[in-house]
């Protein structure tokens, strides 16, 4: 993927084949195996992969139709600019294309451009949205890749007519004048969640590390924040490094081999987005290390590690309906419709933990792997 990446209007083989990953909607309960009413150690092996199975697959939704809402126009253009070109974002767009196909089937052909640089930067995407003020788009969509240098320039865009929404895991600044944003509202709760969830495994005692991510991203920030208040509930917790990978799998792997270095007795590894779980497992992997870690999202080698037992447990978000329901809102707003009955302000996707009991189902289900 280059640094200039336009969605093609039809999805490839490849694509398609991968909806189903892109679709995980697994129904939020943070529990975990042992808080199910079930005790791990009881019934049968075929019981628990039922159970397992039966989950997963009440919880999995990737079949999305358009609502009853008839567009005022026959073509729409949009512009979405979000924080790293990255398979996260991908799973995205193929929500994105999925209401692009369904609203030509109504006769309403979508165009839109789909844009992000190789590595995270608030000042790459300020200079996107400066050139973006100079063509011609119904709507801008934006992932914020840091609420407080992106925020004002959104306002700036709305107050000179720009129709502007937010849209992804990273809304913008409370108060910013964006009409609306699609994706996760939670993220302060999945940073506690996965934490709380830590904890409860090391009996609520010892030293633990906070990957977080790219700096000054809501999405990731508003994680290690959840992270921080929840190990400060508890006396005997520690957190002796937080750290940002920036998003990179290399990066992040080759902090916690640091930290590991610096803290040989560390307990747990709390990781904020999708790529520091994989690069904190392989440096866990390769040092021998009975460091517990827990992190985000549906990264194949990600699962493969739960499925091990390297990697405790992960929140996967629901990428597929984030990227449909940016779309479908996206040609509301160009309508020039508010929120209000057609649309929410902040359309909320869900998150659930899972554990390693899922992982060997999730791998077949999303990958084709096992």
């Amino acid at each position: 993927m280059g640094n200039h990446h336009k969605k093609a209007f039809i999805l490839s083989f490849a694509l398609l084949a991968a909806v189903v990953l892109a679709s995980c909607s697994f129904a939020s309960s943070g529990t975990g195996p042992e808080e199910d009413g079930i005790p791990k150690d009881s019934g049968s092996a075929v019981e628990e992969d039922s159970r397992s199975e039966n989950a997963v697959n009440s919880a999995v939704d990737f079949d999305h139709e358009l609502d009853q809402y008839e567009p005022k126009k026959d073509h729409y253009n949009f512009y979405f600019t979000y924080k790293i070109v990255h398979p996260w974002w991908d799973a995205v767009a193929l929500g994105m294309e999925d209401a692009q196909r369904k609203f030509l089937e109504k006769g309403i052909t979508i165009t839109y451009e789909y844009m992000a640089p190789e590595a995270a930067s608030a000042e790459d995407q300020t200079k996107r949205l400066l050139e973006v003020r100079d063509r011609d788009f119904d709507v801008i969509g934006v992932d914020v890749a840091d609420e407080k240098i992106i925020s004002p320039i959104l306002d700036d865009m709305v107050a000179s007519g720009f129709k502007v929404m937010t849209f992804s895991s990273s809304d913008a600044a409370e108060g910013c004048k964006r009409i609306a944003y699609v994706g996760n509202t939670h993220n302060y709760q999945d940073g506690a969640d996965l934490t709380e969830a830590l904890c409860k495994k090391l009996d609520y005692k010892g030293k633990v590390a906070i990957l977080v991510g790219s700096v000054g991203a809501p999405c990731h920030e508003d994680r290690a924040r959840g992270a921080k208040d929840t190990i400060a509930k508890y006396s005997d917790m520690t957190i002796v490094a937080t750290e940002y990978d920036m998003d990179s799998v290399d990066l992040a792997y080759d902090l916690t081999k640091k930290i590991l270095a610096d803290n040989p007795d560390l307990d747990g590894i709390i990781c904020c987005n999708m790529s520091n779980p994989v690069g904190a497992a392989r440096a866990v992997t390769e040092t021998g290390s009975d460091t517990v870690i827990v992190g985000m999202d549906h990264d194949q080698e990600a699962l493969h590690y739960l499925k091990d037992g390297i990697i405790y447990c992960l929140g996967v978000q629901d990428c597929y309906s984030i990227g449909f329901d940016t779309l479908q809102n996206a040609v509301k707003i160009a309508d020039g419709n508010k929120p209000g009955e057609l649309f929410k302000e902040k359309t909320d996707e869900i998150t659930t933990v899972i554990y390693q009991e899922d992982a060997a189902i999730m791998l077949e289900l999303l990958y084709g792997d096992n």
